[in-house]
């Protein structure tokens, strides 16, 4: 199980560090339901990543993933499958950073967040993990990763697991802070989303760019 937990620690990274989730989060903190609300969309994000990956491992159960442990053909030509189209979505982040002097442009539901309640905050967990393009690549690719050890399905579902709860660090951090410090922590909060948003495309286009090597990487080294 070592070996699995090894294969998706840096796409558990790559999750956790999404900014447009943490900064929705962060919005989400900032409205007269913030205590129903950040909650709500953790149980979301954990719910998506769950959903995806049990998928995954089930599927990967009735096919051959995995040959004497290591990753078979077809687990091999899926990561590299993936890892391209993360460099695909990095170079697309890259292009689209804002240039200087220019504000970053963010998702229109932003604007609506102040209307939410609870469970449309999970709906919107449950999209940004298991829907939004980059974190369902990388979540998926962190189940073929694991199935393609080749370790029991019970040490599998451990293994995603702990790949759910480390993903689930970067937008659970302002939800903790929030819950901790209270209105001391609007200032953070705001100074984080500024940050984020400012600089959410060149941390997307590295994120990616890394996780795309080492995915095409692995692939290749399969074959």
């Amino acid at each position: 199980m070592g070996q699995a937990i090894g294969q998706v620690l840096p796409l558990a990274i790559g999750v956790s560090l999404s900014p447009i989730p943490i900064i929705g989060v962060v919005v989400m903190l900032g409205t007269p339901r913030a205590r129903e609300n950040g909650p709500a969309f953790l149980l979301g994000w954990i719910v998506g990543m769950a959903v995806v990956g049990a998928v995954v491992l089930l599927v990967s159960g009735g096919v051959d993933v995995s040959e004497d442990g290591q990753p078979s053909h077809g687990a091999s030509v899926a990561k590299l499958a993936i890892g391209v189209l993360l460099l695909g979505v990095a170079v697309k982040q890259w292009r689209g950073r804002p240039r200087a002097g220019e504000e970053a442009s963010m998702p229109h539901w932003m604007q609506a967040v102040d209307h939410f309640r609870a469970p449309r905050a999970a709906g919107l967990g449950v999209l940004l993990s298991a829907v939004n393009p980059k974190n369902l690549l990388l979540v998926v690719a962190a189940a073929t990763a694991i199935a393609g050890t080749g370790i029991p399905a019970d040490e599998q579902a451990v293994a995603f697991a702990i790949f759910v709860v480390l993903g689930t660090i970067g937008p659970a951090t302002p939800v903790a802070i929030f819950f901790a410090m209270g209105e001391r922590s609007k200032r953070l909060l705001d100074e984080l989303r500024a940050w984020m948003a400012h600089y959410n495309a060149a941390i997307m286009a590295v994120i990616c760019l890394v996780i795309a090597a080492k995915l095409i990487g692995d692939g290749i080294g399969g074959f």
